[in-house]
């Protein structure tokens, strides 16, 4: 997992986006995504944000999500497969994103 999708998650549970009868804390998820769910978070880099610099942003579909860049740049630098239910992420495979879409059910 990148440590930009963490944040994001830290980020919705403080703004009370994420409610869980399990975690009553961000830290308490971090621990249970980590050590419980078994989730490596890899570090973003300064390879990551030179990937980010260049990529070419889906102006015509208006996807202006800064981390959702950089999750996809974290992918494509690490050669990593991206599942999302964001269809918006298809644009980014002729830049060399490996992606799954996996819709919402």
């Amino acid at each position: 997992m990148s440590a930009e999708s963490l944040r994001e998650l830290i980020v919705s549970f403080n703004n009370g986006e994420i409610i869980s009868k399990f975690w009553d804390t961000a830290h308490h998820m971090i621990d249970a995504i980590v050590n419980e769910f078994c989730f490596a978070i890899l570090p973003l880099s300064v390879e990551h944000m030179l990937t980010y610099s260049d990529l070419e942003l889906n102006v015509a579909q208006k996807h202006k999500d800064p981390s959702d860049h950089v999750i996809i740049s974290h992918a494509m630098t690490e050669r990593l497969t991206l599942i999302s239910s964001d269809s918006k992420f298809e644009f980014y495979r002729k830049q060399g994103l490996d992606f799954i879409y996996a819709p919402k059910r």
